[in-house]
């Protein structure tokens, strides 16, 4: 059903079609492997929230559907995930960002990445069920390990455009 933290522009889906899209103009080796492996493990975090919304509604009456102001999903989509916001917004390819300057790409990574633990821990605050708490905590810091990477990637990035190149 609503699938919040997979179908906005901070969500999963987004986050990896981005880096996968943008480690083509990475200006090294590093920074593409980078970009790379966590394109890829942004796809597995799709496949983590996918389940865990699945699991949810697996067996949850039509009545349950009503009462959670979901009805209009289940009328279009029953029980299936749908990429989608928190509000209903269907997935759009807007969301997927690139300029093509490796240090402005960077700096959207970095800012994505906070805005998605900043989702994980609202996300957090919304539920009471301590094993989703569990998993979107571990998803959470994910994104902080990610944040992380992309400062070291972006000193490399900078660090490698500064030096003098001869052709």
């Amino acid at each position: 059903m609503k699938n919040h933290k997979s179908g906005g522009p901070e969500g999963e889906l987004s986050a990896a079609l981005r880096y996968l899209n943008m480690r083509y103009t990475m200006p090294t080796g590093k920074a593409k492997g980078v970009l790379t492996d966590i394109g890829t493990e942004e796809l597995a975090h799709m496949e983590v929230v996918a389940s865990l919304v699945y699991k949810l509604l697996e067996g949850v009456s039509i009545e349950a559907i009503k009462a959670a102001d979901l009805g209009s999903h289940y009328a279009d989509h029953d029980r299936s995930l749908y990429w989608v916001n928190a509000a209903g917004v269907p997935w759009v390819a807007a969301y997927v960002s690139a300029t093509g300057d490796p240090v402005a790409d960077l700096h959207e990574n970095l800012a994505a990445e906070q805005k998605a633990r900043a989702v994980y821990e609202n996300l957090i605050h919304l539920t009471d069920d301590p094993c989703v708490k569990d998993v979107l905590r571990f998803l959470r810091e994910r994104e902080v390990v990610h944040y992380q990477r992309f400062g070291e990637t972006l000193m490399h990035v900078e660090e490698y455009m500064r030096q003098k190149k001869v052709f």
